[in-house]
């Protein structure tokens, strides 16, 4: 029963790092290296919602999107890491419980 909530639990999570690597792969290409920051903004939502989850992850990456314009200074602007990491990561960025086999 605990397996079946915390895979209810990391659903909206997942749906939006799928959805997020799609954007990555498909539109994301066709602007071309514009960013002016490191992670490119997609990259950096990408982070926050596997660490932060969909609410905080996407607050987030909306002030970053919000911080990037043609007049920023830019640079690495990294994710806030949650400390200690509650969950594990797949090969494809899919958030898992930290002790399954596949992080």
């Amino acid at each position: 029963m605990k397996t079946v909530a915390t895979f209810l639990l990391l659903l909206p999570r997942n749906i939006i790092v799928v959805l997020l690597r799609i954007y990555r792969a498909v539109i994301s290409p066709l602007y071309g290296d514009v960013c002016r920051y490191y992670p490119s903004c997609s990259g950096y939502g990408l982070q926050a919602v596997q660490e932060h989850g969909v609410i905080v992850g996407g607050f987030l990456a909306a002030r970053r999107v919000a911080r990037c314009h043609p007049w920023a200074a830019g640079g690495i602007d990294d994710v806030p890491r949650r400390q200690p990491a509650r969950y594990g990561l797949t090969r494809f960025g899919f958030v898992v419980p930290a002790g399954h086999g596949k992080a």
